[in-house]
């Protein structure tokens, strides 16, 4: 049967047991090999116990009908991980991994149903308790990020965003004051920022009723305020760059918005647009700030003083 290694409390980190993701306790994971991390995005034991209880409980265990999965849960998001990470193809996926089409299968699935942000969710929430804040911020930034678009991009989602001289997509964000995703549209980068706002705020606001101010930048100012003041609830306040200020500087707020992005840029899979369907573009940012949040919860936690 398939072995990983799972640290549990009162036993040595160096005992191998069974593998204790779903798939293999109820579904037939265990008729398939086994696999050996090797790769730097894949999971530690650390993260796989923080991981492992968050994770969305397949439909086939629901009654909803389907097979049960025949590999690890933990494979297949170590091959996510890397593919997200290292930019490579689906079909390039290495072969210790599952079969390229079952990863992007369950990929396709998590993305469809909306369980990839229901599990980015419930880490966003670990992350921020853990920091000792309220699971649910009072408090975001939103801005936009255009970046080129690969030639499978077609026409109808791509678009030339004239300030930046970008031909490709934008990605429109909330994050919260840690720098955590609450939101995310992608759009065709010729896409104006209020006209994206007005649908990503309203998102965003009914999944986070403790939301009640929002930073922007100067391109979200006009009937975006009111707006947001009277349908949302929201405070949208505007942190301009004074006309006297020469050079980069750092303003208020707007900085945490912009480690985000840096973020993603890091994410070679998110370089640029390399999705045919924006929903997996909006995906992949999900998955890419999944790896960011299981490293920071693997840390052992600092002693208060």
């Amino acid at each position: 049967m398939p072995q990983c290694s799972v640290s549990m409390a009162g036993q040595s980190s160096s005992v191998t047991l069974e593998c204790d993701c779903l798939a293999h306790r109820f579904g037939n994971a265990a008729d398939n090999g086994s696999r050996q991390p090797r790769y730097p995005t894949d999971m530690t034991d650390a993260e796989w116990a923080v991981i492992r209880p968050l994770l969305p409980v397949p439909g086939w265990m629901r009654g909803r009908g389907g097979r049960p999965e025949a590999y690890c849960h933990r494979a297949i998001l170590d091959a996510i991980r890397y593919m997200v990470d290292n930019g490579i193809k689906w079909r390039a996926m290495p072969a210790d991994f599952p079969p390229w089409d079952r990863v992007y299968a369950f990929f396709r699935r998590w993305r469809d149903h909306g369980m990839v942000k229901e599990f980015h969710d419930r880490l966003r929430g670990r992350v921020r308790e853990r920091l000792d804040r309220d699971a649910e911020p009072g408090a975001g930034v939103i801005d936009s990020q255009s970046v080129k678009a690969d030639a499978v991009v077609g026409a109808d989602s791509r678009g030339f965003d004239g300030g930046k001289l970008i031909n490709g997509r934008k990605r429109h964000v909330v994050v919260d004051t840690l720098g955590l995703l609450l939101g995310v549209m992608v759009t065709a980068a010729d896409t104006g920022d209020r006209a994206a706002a007005h649908v990503l705020l309203k998102q965003v606001a009914d999944s986070h009723h403790r939301l009640a101010l929002i930073w922007a930048d100067g391109g979200y100012t006009g009937s975006l305020i009111e707006y947001c003041l009277a349908r949302l609830a929201l405070i949208l306040a505007i942190v301009k760059r004074s006309d006297d200020m020469r050079g980069f500087v750092v303003l208020p707020k707007r900085w945490i918005v912009e480690r985000f992005f840096a973020h993603l840029m890091r994410t070679r899979r998110l370089a640029r647009d390399f999705e045919r369907r924006t929903t997996s573009a909006e995906a992949m940012i999900y998955w890419s700030m999944t790896l960011l949040m299981t490293r920071r919860l693997a840390r052992p936690h600092p002693q208060s003083a």
